[in-house]
């Protein structure tokens, strides 16, 4: 991911030797952060007593790490790089990069909710895959498209999401506010495939090593029950654009 420091014509020169050698995050020296496990949340729905299909849809920074974070939390069936938040029009990585799109990097994560619940999916994503106290960054990577944002794609998960903010805010799990979204979701688009499976396929590229594997690390530490040694494998049979009603 890029910088403040890269201009938007460097971007747009890096986009060429990504998709030849997958190099699309600036490492920083100051990457990994420290990592604990969130309590709980006391809102959550009981898992389902019938396997089934259920997708969480978080924004968090960089979709590399995101991605290789869930894939390794039991009863993930797949996760999917994308981008939501802006239009069809500009959910290309090249336009998504420059800030003003109203897209932010997601991952679109199918899950068995028979195993694992959606405010179990929000526990990992507060303790290890993201910093909810950045503002229109995350890390080493600055602008809105690295905001923190859980797209809700129905009324129970609007609930959860609310609520488990709600207390960890009340418990003073972090030194400074949470300025994670929480909205509805609206449409979701696969990022280009060159994308997925990136940190899990490069794991020693600076970036990944600096900024991404720490988050496996503490996931492990810090949430044995939710993690699994061996990550579930992106698939990309999935549609070009994804998209739901929220009543």
């Amino acid at each position: 991911m890029q910088t403040a420091t890269i201009s938007a014509t460097s971007r747009v020169l890096l986009i060429l030797p990504i998709m030849l050698v997958g190099a699309a995050c600036t490492p920083a020296a100051d990457g990994a952060t420290a990592r604990v496990a969130m309590p709980a949340p006391r809102v959550d729905t009981p898992l389902e007593t019938h396997p089934g299909d259920a997708t969480a849809v978080l924004a968090g920074g960089c979709f590399w790490g995101m991605q290789w974070v869930f894939e390794h939390v039991p009863g993930v069936t797949n996760v999917i790089s994308g981008y939501s938040g802006g239009a069809a029009a500009t959910a290309t990585y090249g336009q998504v990069s420059e800030g003003d799109t109203g897209h932010a990097e997601t991952v679109q994560i199918h899950f068995d909710p028979s195993k694992v619940g959606y405010g179990q999916l929000l526990r990992v994503y507060f303790s290890v895959a993201t910093n909810p106290t950045e503002l229109d960054r995350q890390g080493p990577d600055t602008g809105t498209q690295y905001r923190g944002v859980i797209f809700y794609t129905n009324p129970e998960q609007q609930k959860i999401a609310r609520g488990y903010i709600a207390q960890l805010t009340a418990a003073h799990a972090f030194p400074t506010q949470i300025v994670t979204q929480v909205v509805p979701f609206k449409a979701f688009y696969p990022a280009e495939d060159y994308h997925q499976d990136y940190a899990r396929l490069n794991p020693d590229a600076p970036y990944i090593a600096i900024n991404d594997a720490p988050k496996v690390a503490a996931l492990q530490r810090e949430l044995p029950k939710l993690y699994r040694a061996q990550p579930v494998i992106w698939h990309g049979d999935h549609p070009k654009v994804i998209s739901v009603d929220v009543h």
